[in-house]
This record gives C-alpha cells, structure tokens and sequence, in this order.
C-alpha cells in the first residue's frame, strides 16, 4: 500500500512536552539529566546552552539544582517557554527555532555546547528506541504521537561518528556513548 507524505505541513511552532508530559516522558527525561550531569566539568563555573531546551526547561533546571551557585548561566532555545522557567533567575532564553537563533548566539561563550575546550552532548534517539517510542505513543498511549514526529532520524554510533567529523569536530576528541540506562 502506498504511503502518503504531507509535504505542505506547517513547520513546529510549539515546544517539546508544553501539552503535558507522561511518566514516560519523564522518566526518559530524568535519564537523560543524569547522563549529562555526568559529563560535565567537576569544577569552576559552567555557562550552558540547551537547544530545543523544551517548554519546561527541565535539563537547564536540573542542571542549576544539581550543580547550584557553579551556573553562571544557562540559555535555553525553543519556541515557547513557560513561565515559571523564565522567572529563574540564572536562566535565560531565546524563544525561535535553534536554525534562527544560532547566528545570534555569541561565539566561543557556553562552556557545554559551543566553546572551543568545552563540551558538545548530543543525545539523539537510538535506532534500538523506535519500536519502543512508537508503542509507546501510537499503541499505549503513554506519550505524545507529535513527540515521535520530532524524531526525524535515528543514529547508530556508526551514523552519528560521521556527521560529527563533517561538523569539523575534531576526531581524537569524539568520544560516542550509550546511556549506562540503555
């Protein structure tokens, strides 16, 4: 049976888990934090930039409870924030697609992203996650189905190893790991 494809559907206006998040969603969420707080520089003070940081902001959140006074800053990019997210005072954000915010940001400033020493955490979805996601949204109900329309691709180490080397990461500096959860 042929497949049909929308090719005029609108571009994503609204940010991730702004309708509401599941326990899944959650769940998936506070692994991935744990990941990344693992990663992070064990000392002096981290400026942070989060792209597509979500409607709640939850990984720049967690970011500054777990590791407190060291965030000098943390910027998140979505197109919608909530609120509560931007009255925290050591957060700050920019509300458009990551595509149009990025010429703004400056250059060399986030100590986790885009500062040359600094670190570059991609979390992408494993190939090994899409039947799990996908009965997850379309067969339990357990998470939102536009959240799976998020994921556009799915990465096996051996995918994602070239992109970066395209993006001019250095090699000897790429260093690919599974999520000690997976």
């Amino acid at each position: 049976m042929p497949a049909i494809i929308e090719l005029d559907r609108p571009a994503r206006q609204g940010s991730s888990l702004q309708q509401g998040s599941t326990f899944v969603d959650r769940l998936r969420t506070r692994l991935v934090q744990r990941e990344i707080l693992k990663r992070l520089a064990r000392s002096g003070s981290l400026r942070f930039l989060d792209l597509g940081c979500g409607y709640h902001a939850t990984c720049l959140r967690a970011i500054h409870k777990a590791i407190g006074d060291r965030l000098a800053e943390g910027l998140g990019v979505d197109f919608q924030v909530g609120e509560e997210s931007r009255r925290h005072p050591r957060l700050r954000f920019v509300t458009a697609s990551v595509e149009d915010a990025l010429p703004e940001l400056p250059c060399n400033a986030f100590d986790a992203v885009l500062k040359p020493g600094g670190r570059l955490l991609v979390n992408v979805p494993p190939w090994y996650a899409k039947p799990v996601l996908e009965m997850s949204a379309f067969h339990l109900g357990t998470s939102p189905a536009c959240a799976i329309d998020e994921h556009k691709m799915y990465y096996w180490n051996r995918d994602l190893w070239p992109l970066l080397v395209r993006a001019r990461l250095k090699r000897a500096r790429i260093r690919l790991y599974w999520p000690s959860y997976a």
